[in-house]
């Protein structure tokens, strides 16, 4: 289930939230430890309709969830226990081993397999395990809870239900933002819910659906057709028009995924960090990696990064825990080679800019963005397919290799009829739409009547235009659903 889909929208969510708001909550603090803290009963409800939500696609992998809440509690349970002793390590290596383990098990099993038998000249069968959706995310959740608890980061959590809400979260569950449980702990137990939240957290949603549903399944739509397209048909220009609608695609797809995942987190009391904030502005692809899926980098630096040396130890070991960082980010994004070359070409471009560029970059501001929205885009390519060959067949094509002609009436009729969507999605890609309705509001801050009638009225609009579109419309992809 996917949050832009009827279903969701119309049956899911209201079932949920009816539920979770008939349910009280004993606000107060709590004195010590109680089963019934302030929010343990809509905690429950939560957690049974998170999983009834992973289960709607994979009722299967509902009991890997639950083995992995179970495993990641007890082992804070038993971290915090043998606080300051060398139990509470050897407690700490072998949740966070086992947790990898699992990972790469479902997510990496039939690659590495593949691969040896490719070198090795075997038949070992492959496992054949279909992808756990979310797996990759909720398995960084649960190790940062473990790792936090083991280093005083963040204060055990006792019960049981809310930890497991925590892991089950369905707003944020199957493509993030990770959401670290030091930000959300006391949220967790002690939550607020109030009426200008739940409100600021409708518009938040519809805004992440508009952006779903509106601009990147219909440049998706181009990306698909041209991108497909046999080697007599294709060509330059329609190559790079494909590339400009995937860049704006995957975009629009997880930021308003994130932006629906962060707006429903309101409407239950609860405050995610932001994962986005306008990559493609950058002038540097070190800007881009700080603007672009926040909450993953921010997790490695925390846990890989940072804890290998970080840049503490010359620069050596400083490129050394670059390498690995960014060999990890490749490859947790998906099991082919693809998606590892794609970690190691980031990490010679911000090689690249820590040793020479950056300082150059910064005094060229329009050259420096030029250049990042080029690499970002090149990236791209490297990132949008499953297999080395058709990469290497798309980046030859938008250079021209491989007798592609430069320009046919395809290409040409695809842009002149997309421009408007293209010329939308880059303008939307900016603060500057959120600027002018902001704005626009402020202007008349002095009726505040009418200024809430206009919001409810737009949000409205979208919403159901959104809807018309769903109804209308068989292309609904969500990006993210592959790592």
């Amino acid at each position: 289930m996917v949050f832009s889909s009827l279903t969701f929208l119309f049956l899911f969510l209201p079932a949920v939230l009816l539920v979770y708001y008939c349910v009280p909550s004993f606000q107060g603090k709590d004195k010590g430890y109680s089963f019934f803290s302030s929010h343990v009963l809509r905690n429950l409800v939560l957690f049974l309709f998170s999983l009834l939500f992973y289960a709607w696609g994979e009722p299967v992998y509902v009991v890997l969830m639950l083995f992995s809440i179970l495993l990641n509690y007890v082992s804070g349970m038993l971290v915090d226990r043998y606080r300051g002793n060398r139990k509470a390590k050897v407690v700490l290596f072998w949740s966070v081993l086992i947790n990898v383990v699992l990972l790469g098990v479902f997510k990496y099993g039939d690659f590495v397999v593949g691969n040896l038998n490719a070198l090795l000249g075997t038949s070992i069968p492959l496992p054949g395990l279909p992808l756990p959706i979310g797996i990759s995310f909720y398995t960084f959740q649960t190790m940062s809870y473990t790792i936090d608890v083991y280093r005083g980061d963040t204060k055990l959590q006792k019960n049981i239900v809310s930890f497991g809400t925590y892991v089950t979260l369905f707003p944020q569950l199957i493509a993030g933002p990770i959401v670290r449980y030091a930000t959300v702990a006391e949220q967790m137990d002690h939550r607020r819910e109030t009426i200008d939240q739940f409100s600021d957290g409708i518009q938040r949603f519809i805004t992440g659906l508009g952006k779903k549903v509106l601009i990147a399944n219909n440049v998706g739509i181009i990306w698909s057709q041209l991108s497909a397209l046999p080697d007599n048909q294709a060509s330059v220009l329609g190559s790079w028009v494909a590339l400009f609608a995937y860049f704006f695609q995957i975009y629009f797809d997880f930021s308003g995924y994130s932006d629906m995942a962060i707006g429903l987190g309101k409407m239950f009391g609860f405050t995610f960090l932001e994962n986005f904030n306008y990559p493609y502005l950058s002038k540097s692809i070190t800007e881009f990696w700080r603007r672009w899926h926040i909450s993953l980098s921010t997790w490695f630096k925390e846990y890989v990064y940072i804890p290998l040396g970080g840049n503490r130890r010359g620069l050596g070991r400083q490129i050394f825990n670059m390498a690995v960082v960014w060999l990890l980010t490749g490859i947790w994004h998906g099991a082919s080679w693809n998606f590892l070359f794609w970690g190691v070409y980031y990490f010679l471009l911000l090689l690249l800019e820590k040793l020479f560029l950056l300082k150059w970059l910064q005094k060229h501001p329009v050259i420096a963005h030029c250049y990042t929205i080029f690499f970002v885009l090149l990236g791209w390519a490297l990132f949008a397919f499953d297999s080395l060959p058709q990469v290497l067949t798309f980046m030859g094509r938008l250079f021209g290799i491989g007798g592609v002609s430069l320009v046919n009436s395809m290409a040409v009729y695809t842009l002149l009829s997309n421009l408007l969507l293209l010329l939308v999605a880059a303008v939307g890609s900016t603060p500057y739409p959120t600027r002018a309705v902001k704005n626009l509001l402020l202007r008349g801050k002095k009726r505040e009547g009418l200024k809430t009638l206009i919001v409810c009225v737009g949000s409205l609009c979208l919403f159901l235009i959104c809807v018309a579109y769903l109804v209308d419309g068989t292309y609904n992809p969500f990006l993210y659903f592959r790592f």
